[in-house]
């Protein structure tokens, strides 16, 4: 039995889709599971883009394709990863739900599974509130939300710096982005595609059985 699971991101300077691939690879570890990546339209003029070096970084993940309100119907889960953006997701993130009206009116996202990933540039810069507030939309549109539960103990570490919640796996990129995601960050993204996916896979099989 197969399980469709998307990753759709928005990533400006690549922090986010670094943890994409990494959600994709934990969701890869569940038997029967297809794991695609999709990223959302950009918003920023492309001026501004060459001018503040991201249209250099975002030139590592050009390969990625874009994604279309409707392709969601296709997917058994789907996971979200936007940057934060004043405790907010982003909103290349925001315009791209926008357009999602016609499933929501038609009912076809009821009962996939969803789950959301973030980046900030400091420690307190909103991580929790832009993942919970995208929960609000999940909802409106009647996805299964999954989170990071305790059983995924690397986010209860204390020796390092590092993201990650019950609500969801994050990264912290510093003010100037020097900061890559760590091995603790993206191991908590590998956990949640992989549980997200799990998840996904036994709501698949009842449905079936019955």
């Amino acid at each position: 039995m197969s399980v469709k699971v998307q990753v759709v991101f928005y990533s400006m300077y690549g922090h986010i889709y670094q943890m994409a691939e990494a959600v994709a690879e934990g969701a890869r570890e569940v038997a029967g599971a297809e794991a695609a990546l999709y990223q959302v339209h950009e918003l920023v003029p492309e001026e501004a883009l060459e001018r503040t070096g991201a249209k250099a970084a975002r030139a590592k993940f050009a390969h990625i394709p874009f994604i279309e309100p409707r392709q969601l119907e296709e997917a058994d889960a789907v996971i979200f990863g936007t940057p934060t953006r004043f405790g907010n997701m982003c909103a290349q993130m925001r315009n791209f739900l926008d357009q999602t009206g016609r499933q929501w009116a038609q009912g076809t996202l009821i009962g996939k599974v969803g789950g959301v990933f973030t980046s900030t540039a400091t420690q307190h810069g909103g991580q929790e509130t832009t993942i919970t507030s995208f929960h609000t939309t999940l909802l409106h549109h009647g996805f299964i939300i999954v989170g990071v539960p305790y059983s995924e103990q690397r986010q209860m570490t204390m020796d390092e710096i590092t993201g990650g919640s019950p609500y969801g796996a994050s990264t912290l990129s510093s003010g100037d982005g020097s900061r890559q995601p760590s091995e603790n960050e993206r191991a908590i993204a590998r956990f949640q595609g992989r549980h997200v996916t799990e998840i996904a896979r036994k709501l698949k099989l009842g449905s079936q059985a019955g």
